[in-house]
């Protein structure tokens, strides 16, 4: 016996990657919907060999569903989830809105799974930022071995986490840079994305932060520990899919980096592809379509008692949204629904 799964903004890049993961996982789904907002609604979209068309997200009951996976808007989540949660369907919400509700769970369950059992206070369980999602992964068997004092961390994020829009814009303003008539003004970026880095992901905040900043370090502490400090500059750079994190942690005790090149080898959802010689490394374009959060360049930072640097590449499409949001479905399923 399976679920009966609605995915929510199936025609979005993680509402498909959603589809494909189910898919790919073998998820056990008695019954499958698919929704989108009535612009959209009739498109196409694909589950394995199947082709399904959208429903009308704005007239769709809920009533009887296992379980919702949102990959809309904060503004659509907003005014569908609770619907949802209210008919006794429980949602998997991908959008910011519901994550530092201290009644709903944050989730990445290979690092706080028992906080799933929250779940019941809304109906609701959020998933986290892209960029904190690949990050946790990596911290959390170093903080059980050595407690984490304080990261300092960089990111490199690709212009999907930004959406098909963004995708697009870099894509035309690349080629407009070799075709005569065709370059473009910045409409998604504040600046031009092609062949540039911009230093600027979401608001500015009045710290100075901007917004992912912000959620990095707020979703760290809810999944993680409070305790821990938490600094981080977000980038923008011009590469389509796949977020990479350049990542120093000052430690409680001493870490020696070949035991935490062990302890990382042995961690769930965590490749390590650390070899110390050319392209011994993994680069975002090596983590398209994998599962897996890769871990390379780990190595004593001697500048501080207690550190460590490495470099985090995942697939933000995949592992920073579709991937984790499925991940907590099943969890879900073997905790408390017990269906599949």
């Amino acid at each position: 016996m399976g679920y009966r799964i609605v995915v929510v903004g199936a025609t979005g890049n993680v509402g498909r990657e959603m589809l494909n993961i189910l898919e790919e996982r073998k998820f056990p789904i008695e019954e499958l919907a698919v929704l989108a907002s009535r612009r959209s609604m009739g498109t196409e979209v694909a589950f394995g060999e199947k082709t399904m068309k959208t429903g009308d997200l704005d007239t769709f009951d809920f009533t009887g569903w296992d379980m919702a996976l949102f990959a809309v808007g904060s503004e659509a989540t907003k005014k569908y989830a609770p619907k949802a949660a209210k008919a006794g369907c429980v949602v998997i919400d991908n959008s910011s809105l519901y994550r530092y509700d201290p009644q709903v769970p944050l989730i990445v369950p290979e690092v706080n799974p028992d906080a799933i059992m929250g779940y019941d206070k809304k109906n609701i369980i959020a998933n986290p930022n892209c960029s904190t999602a690949q990050m946790v992964v990596a911290l959390k068997p170093l903080h059980d071995r050595a407690t984490i004092k304080r990261v300092v961390v960089s990111t490199y994020q690709s212009v999907s986490g930004g959406g098909k829009d963004a995708m697009d814009e870099l894509w035309m303003q690349t080629k407009g840079m070799y075709v005569p008539g065709q370059e473009r003004v910045p409409s998604v970026f504040p600046k031009q994305i092609a062949f540039n880095v911009i230093p600027h992901i979401d608001v500015f905040m009045d710290s100075g932060d901007t917004k992912e900043e912000w959620k990095m370090v707020a979703e760290t502490k809810k999944i993680m520990d409070p305790k821990i400090k938490v600094t981080a500059t977000c980038v923008r750079v011009p590469v389509f899919v796949g977020h990479s994190e350049a990542i120093n942690i000052e430690f409680e005790d001493f870490l020696d980096e070949d035991e935490a090149r062990d302890i990382l080898r042995e961690a769930p959802g965590i490749l390590v592809v650390d070899k110390r010689e050319d392209g011994g490394y993994v680069t975002p374009i090596e983590s398209v379509g994998e599962y897996a959060t890769f871990i390379s360049r780990i190595r004593q930072d001697v500048t501080v008692e207690n550190g460590i640097n490495l470099w985090c590449v995942s697939d933000n499409l995949r592992k920073g949204a579709a991937l984790n949001a499925v991940q907590i479905a099943e969890l879900l399923g073997r905790r408390v629904l017990k269906k599949g």
